[in-house]
């Protein structure tokens, strides 16, 4: 396969991972085609979260490659401090720094990192805030926030870099029900842009509804790899099967 190839902006091959004795990748190998949302998903302790963590280089792997858009991740040489700059993270914990109004938490990676004008990273932030649902709320420090507000500010933080690759990791698990729909609404307007994103989630109505592609793992590995309606209507294995039923019942 050509790694370079425009059509992908993720290529993962052959990528196993250990912690300890534990096997938490077996031998993964996915594709992600550019504009497209890919959701992960599968039971506690299926590796997904690790998948994804690896393709920035937040877990290392012991043996596979991977590709962001034709850059070898784990390549000994690659720049990882820019290769982050290119892709967005957001994860369970909002990772704000409290001291900071919303406004500055935003602004502060494409001011020092990426040598944004202040004037413009401002002006790129209030926009991204407004998109939101936030514009209000720029000038406030997060801890005056809900968690759901947060996590939209961490998202938001996320865009201002213009990254190429949007990784969710369990955006939704750390808040209350009343909560989840507002995050779970920011990105699905962000889906629609056409900004490459992985999505972890056990939300599963949300992820039938907004990605081009499942893929089920278990055990480390990945079980199924489908669009949507096909794995959600006639899931292929035993262990999706059970899953789903046990997902989708509650």
């Amino acid at each position: 396969m050509d790694t370079n190839s425009g059509d992908v902006m993720v290529s993962i091959r052959g990528v196993s991972k250990h912690f300890g004795h534990l096997e938490v990748l077996r031998n993964v190998s996915v594709d992600v085609p550019r504009s497209t949302v890919f959701g992960f998903i599968g039971p506690s302790g299926a590796g997904k979260s690790t998948l994804v963590r690896t393709v920035n280089a937040l877990e290392d792997i012991d043996s596979g490659e991977i590709w962001v858009d034709g850059v070898s991740v784990h390549a000994p040489g690659t720049n990882l401090n820019r290769l982050r700059t290119e892709i967005g993270l957001v994860s369970q914990s909002f990772n704000l720094y409290p001291h900071l109004k919303v406004l500055d938490n935003i602004t502060l990676a494409p001011i020092k990192v990426k040598g944004r004008p202040k004037a413009e990273a401002e002006e790129r932030a209030r926009a991204l805030l407004a998109s939101l649902g936030l514009g209000d709320k720029a000038e406030v420090y997060p801890t005056r926030l809900s968690g759901g507000q947060q996590q939209r500010v961490a998202i938001a933080r996320a865009l201002a870099m213009e990254p190429r690759l949007m990784i969710f990791d369990e955006p939704t698990s750390a808040l209350d029900p009343e909560l989840i729909k507002e995050v779970l609404d920011a990105i699905r307007g962000l889906a629609q842009t056409g900004i490459t994103m992985l999505l972890v989630t056990h939300e599963m109505h949300f992820a039938r509804e907004i990605c081009d592609r499942i893929v089920f793992m278990a055990g480390g590995e990945i079980l199924e790899s489908a669009p949507p309606e096909e794995f959600f209507a006639h899931p292929r294995t035993q262990r999706a099967r059970e899953f789903l039923s046990a997902m989708l019942d509650r």
